[in-house]
């Protein structure tokens, strides 16, 4: 059973279905460079982190928000860190902070939108807490890979290619922003 779980957390985050999950962890991730991976793991946990407790307080049914609210969050989710890539010029320590805290608060939001979904794999079970842990755990790896993967294609951009890696952070927040732009304007 846990291995179950655990590929279909995996396989849920890598489909393309879930393009907004995936656009989302690749903007959070793109300020940084490949030197940066031991940040950017612990940035990605903590955005786990969040959308695990809201997909634990969903399945034991206490907390429940209307799936039309969190589907117009998660696009403003990701608006709010394309700018934050463009715009926020703190560096360090303080800023550190702030993305950990931002990733872990959108990680929440984030989790609702999974929470109806793993609600309907999950309604049969007697046992939640296995199958909740095995799939959380496959959502990490597979953003743990959607992340290795943004940061090759940034290697490849700034090391190989040359080119600055402003520029890139920039064309990923751009189309980061748009994407979700339009997510939100289907919504409303």
């Amino acid at each position: 059973m846990f291995g179950i779980y655990l590929q279909l957390g995996f396989d849920h985050i890598l489909d393309l279905n879930a393009y907004d999950h995936i656009l989302f962890v690749m903007t959070l991730c793109a300020i940084y460079v490949l030197a940066d991976w031991k940040k950017v793991l612990w940035l990605v946990t903590a955005f786990t982190v969040g959308h695990s407790l809201t997909l634990a307080l969903s399945v034991f049914s206490l907390v429940s928000i209307p799936a039309s609210l969190i589907e117009k969050l998660i696009p403003i989710t990701i608006m709010v860190t394309a700018l934050s890539n463009v715009f926020w010029k703190a560096e360090g320590n303080n800023r550190m902070r702030w993305l950990y805290i931002m990733a872990g608060f959108f990680g929440l939001i984030h989790g609702l939108g999974f929470s109806n979904y793993l609600k309907a794999l999950l309604g049969g079970e007697e046992d939640l807490l296995l199958p909740l842990f095995a799939f959380n755990l496959g959502v990490e790896g597979g953003q743990i890979l959607i992340v290795a993967m943004a940061m090759a294609l940034n290697f490849v951009w700034t090391r190989w290619l040359g080119l600055k890696n402003y520029i890139w952070i920039r064309i990923i927040s751009f189309l980061a922003f748009w994407v979700a732009f339009y997510l939100l304007f289907k919504q409303l």
